[in-house]
């Protein structure tokens, strides 16, 4: 029997702090603009915050690249400013996670700083430091073909000490050498016991899954040959030494501190997922798997869109729930963050005479999957993704940009190309949150770091909060559904009784008493018969999104339904 535990039944909000709230007019989401807004959160059902990195930073990946674990970025706030946060937050009933992005500095940094002084200095050995190849006509290379996420070589050449440094990510972000322990007691002091100390909750682990790389460094599998560096997670995911790492973590700060966690491991089989997050492995409470918001794509590079169909999708949704099933591991439902696009926009329909009608039914999805809920800001309103029509000089993304310079690409002759960049890019999920229908959104008073989106009128808290038909309404009603039903909806086990049905989803969520849930949701735009697959048991209509006079007979498009069965 699954233990009941106050973080499994939560409902998790992300918020991007740079395009959040902003209380000061400089174009910028702030600390204060989140305080300002808790009460909205309470409101919706929210039990835990998560905010993305707020730490001091050149921003280079907004806020990924950390110069200082133990200081709050000045557009951001203060330290003073975020003890305020925890505070009001904890007055609230809520909780607060923060992003614990450890496998990486920014080059900014002091530790990098002085790693890189000199090949003498103490903190040399915090990162990973290689000397270059030459080839027989003595021309410099970097140690492997280790290709970065963020285009080009992961190696940046350092002409001070003639030697290359380690980036999975950007230039601008050095990884840490986990095999000293040295670093790792660093980090430990700077980066998690500072913040638990101050009295935060938990963290959300960035890249958990890349802490510890082969240390042969030796060059991997050719999977791109149009490309002169390749893919390496086979060297750097799930690592030799990648277990002791979360075990240490868990052993001396998650444990004392009664601090949750929530790994960001991505990519795994149900063996090596099970290795974090058991109860025995005490290693984590609970992982994002990719197996949904990556499905179509080729995981190895965002851009390589190879397009899906619900039957994909299912699977998708399988894999990620069904990873647990007679196990004591816990998992997340998710299908929105910072790194992925908008999903009315990637699994629903964005036209405007659909998006109100796919957010709510993907919103009846997310809240009958098992897991902890994650919700990421704007999505309960019903965001989507940028204008199709944007130049890419709109966009602001390192990893959207790197790949436009990378690849020589010309809107003109490349649409195919640039179609994807629109579908998936990350700026997707990085516009303002759409507070009203002032000026920018109620965003800011001042300019904007990066556009509004053009819908915002129409798109908005202020208007939403109104209208009792809204998605912002029914987000809240499905998120007090799932926990008044939460054995069938948070604990239940998931059986998909419909997976070749090109058109329509259904599934089960059954509880340990044999009680039942039935779910369907038509993924068409075109109106289709409803067929009860529950032919010999009583179903009783709880929640719907239909905006028409309900007919049980047929399904409108995207028209979703939860039934209990043979229940009331």
């Amino acid at each position: 029997m699954v233990q009941h535990k106050w973080w499994k039944e939560s409902t998790v909000y992300q918020i991007w702090p740079a395009s959040y709230k902003d209380s000061n007019g400089d174009g910028i989401g702030d600390i204060p603009g989140i305080i300002s807004t808790l009460d909205y959160l309470k409101f919706l059902g929210v039990d835990v915050i998560w905010i993305s990195p707020m730490y001091d930073s050149p921003q280079d990946d907004m806020g990924y690249d950390i110069s200082n674990y133990e200081e709050i970025f000045e557009k951001y706030g203060t330290l003073h400013d975020m003890e305020q946060l925890i505070v009001e937050t904890h007055k609230r009933g809520m909780k607060l996670m923060l992003d614990l992005v450890i496998n990486h500095t920014s080059s900014e940094h002091q530790w990098f700083k002085e790693s890189r002084s000199s090949k003498q200095d103490p903190k040399r050995d915090w990162y990973i430091w290689k000397p270059p190849k030459y080839d027989s006509n003595g021309i410099r290379h970097p140690p492997n073909n280790w290709g970065s996420y963020f285009s080009g070589s992961a190696w940046k050449y350092d002409e001070l000490t003639d030697e290359y440094y380690l980036h999975l990510f950007a230039e601008s972000q050095p990884d840490l050498n986990w095999e000293n322990v040295e670093t790792r007691e660093a980090i430990y002091k700077s980066a998690i016991k500072f913040w638990l100390e101050k009295g935060i909750d938990g963290f959300r682990i960035d890249t958990a899954g890349m802490y510890s790389k082969v240390q042969t460094f030796q060059d991997v599998p050719i999977t791109f040959p149009d490309k002169d560096f390749q893919p390496c997670k086979l060297y750097h995911q799930h690592g030799p030494r990648i277990h002791e790492f979360h075990k240490e973590i868990y052993d001396r700060f998650m444990k004392p501190f009664h601090a949750i966690s929530v790994g960001e491991v991505g990519h795994s089989t149900k063996e090596e997922s099970l290795k974090y997050v058991s109860e025995e492995a005490k290693e984590m409470n609970m992982m994002f798997l990719f197996d949904v918001v990556e499905v179509g794509v080729d995981s190895r590079d965002r851009f390589r869109f190879k397009g899906y169909d619900l039957i994909d999708f299912k699977k998708g949704i399988q894999s990620q729930s069904g990873f647990i099933e007679g196990t004591d591991a816990w998992s997340t439902v998710f299908i929105e963050n910072h790194d992925q696009p908008r999903s009315i926009s990637r699994f629903g329909n964005d036209y405007p005479q659909f998006r109100v009608k796919s957010g709510k039914a993907l919103a009846v999805l997310q809240t009958t999957l098992t897991g902890t809920e994650f919700i990421y800001q704007g999505q309960e309103i019903g965001m989507v993704n940028v204008p199709r029509d944007w130049d890419i000089k709109e966009y602001k993304d390192i990893n959207t940009i790197n790949y436009y310079k990378d690849n020589n690409l010309d809107k003109s002759t490349d649409k195919e190309i640039f179609d994807v960049i629109n579908l998936m890019a990350r700026d997707n999920a990085r516009s303002p949150v759409q507070w009203d229908s002032s000026k920018n959104a109620g965003f800011t008073s001042g300019i904007p770091w990066t556009r509004v989106h053009d819908n915002y009128r129409d798109v908005n808290v202020a208007n939403q909060k109104k209208d009792p038909n809204s998605i912002l309404h029914f987000w809240k009603k499905a998120l007090e559904l799932r926990k008044k039903y939460k054995d069938l909806f948070i604990y239940g086990k998931f059986e998909i009784i419909d997976i070749d049905n090109p058109d329509v989803f259904s599934f089960l969520k059954i509880n340990d008493k044999g009680e039942k849930a039935y779910i369907s949701i038509n993924f068409t735009p075109k109106t289709i018969p409803f067929t009860n697959l529950l032919t010999n048991e009583t179903i009783t209509l709880i929640l719907s999104n239909c905006d028409e006079k309900f007919n049980e007979q047929i399904m409108t498009p995207y028209e979703a339904r939860i039934y209990l069965v043979n229940l009331t």
